[in-house]
């Protein structure tokens, strides 16, 4: 199988409307995308679906030391390999690939935020560099173009939180920020609750607008001149708002 194959095996099988979102792209950049993704779900998934917290350190720094191979010229990954030819092409940088394991990192080192100061830089690293380096494979001409992609990023990491708190809070996973659970007076068994109590819809209300100002901070930055090459993501905001919608629909619960 060759490096590009595997990672379109590896982007294929997560079903995720990422994915396709990226079918219609020119060949080259979507072998890009694809391998980028790739990238993604192997780092996410040493944190998703190693349960023994010292292999899983073990793993990431595995990947940090293969992204420093492919920085020095010789990956030995099926997805680095993949990355390597589309690293100059499009402005991607080893630098970003390190922040989205640091991200991995915090979700092996902590499960609280103590403010959304400290979750936005958890957002940044899993979600907004992912954002940057796919509009740099899209392609971009104005510098506000990333700073859009950031933004975007952000969001959809927001609407993640929202969609799963229950389930990450299952698994001892609290990404609300604690300072903005005591505000609204919740507590973590709160989250857990078959009926949500008035004080959980009413924080849930904040972390939903809160996103939706953020999806429309993100596309007040996008200038007019990328807006067609940035349609992919586009699309993806587009999916993401009509899940906010939906999660608002039900109640925010």
């Amino acid at each position: 199988m060759t490096p590009d194959a595997y990672c379109q095996e590896r982007a294929s099988r997560s079903g995720s409307s990422f994915y396709y979102s990226f079918m219609f792209l020119p060949p080259e950049r979507r072998r890009a995308i694809t391998a980028l993704y790739a990238f993604c779900r192997e780092v996410d998934d040493v944190v998703d679906e190693i349960r023994e917290a010292s292999v899983a350190r073990a793993k990431l720094a595995w990947w940090r030391d293969e992204v420093n191979r492919l920085e020095a010229g010789h990956p030995q990954h099926p997805v680095t390999l993949a990355l390597a030819p589309h690293m100059l092409p499009y402005s991607m940088s080893c630098a970003r690939l390190r922040d989205i394991i640091d991200g991995m990192q915090m979700d092996l080192e902590q499960n609280r935020y103590l403010d959304y100061e400290s979750l936005g830089l958890y957002c940044h690293r899993v979600a907004g560099v992912v954002g940057i380096l796919a509009a740099s494979i899209f392609g971009v001409t104005h510098p506000d173009t990333l700073r859009y992609a950031a933004r975007l990023g952000l969001a959809f990491q927001l609407t993640n939180i929202i969609r799963d708190v229950r389930e990450d809070a299952k698994m001892g996973r609290i990404y609300l920020p604690l300072a903005e659970l005591q505000r609204f007076g919740v507590t973590v068994p709160d989250l857990l609750a078959v009926r949500p109590s008035e004080n959980f819809t009413a924080l849930m209300r904040f972390q939903h607008a809160r996103a939706l100002e953020t999806y429309r901070e993100a596309l007040a930055l996008l200038p007019e001149v990328d807006r067609r090459s940035q349609r992919p993501g586009l699309v993806m905001a587009s999916i993401y708002a009509t899940l906010l919608a939906e999660i608002e629909r039900d109640g925010l619960r």
